[in-house]
């Protein structure tokens, strides 16, 4: 039991972090990003945004991964 704990503890703050990356990411409009706007409609793609969230979750989770 007190290993699910911990790995509900671990989650937690992988939420926390993931969440304030959004919410900072959501503030910046990094150069690959692309906001489409027609008419009343406005889309925004986050490509550059995803890549960077991406690479940074890789390399977190296979540290962490690799330490068990």
């Amino acid at each position: 039991m007190a290993d699910a704990g911990r790995i509900v503890l671990i989650l937690g703050a992988v939420l926390v972090v993931v969440g304030g990356g959004l919410m900072l990411f959501g503030r910046l409009h990094l150069p690959g990003d692309l906001t489409l706007r027609a008419g009343g409609v406005t889309v925004f793609i986050p490509i550059a945004t995803s890549i960077i969230l991406s690479i940074a979750l890789t390399v977190a989770l296979n540290l962490f991964l690799r330490q068990r």
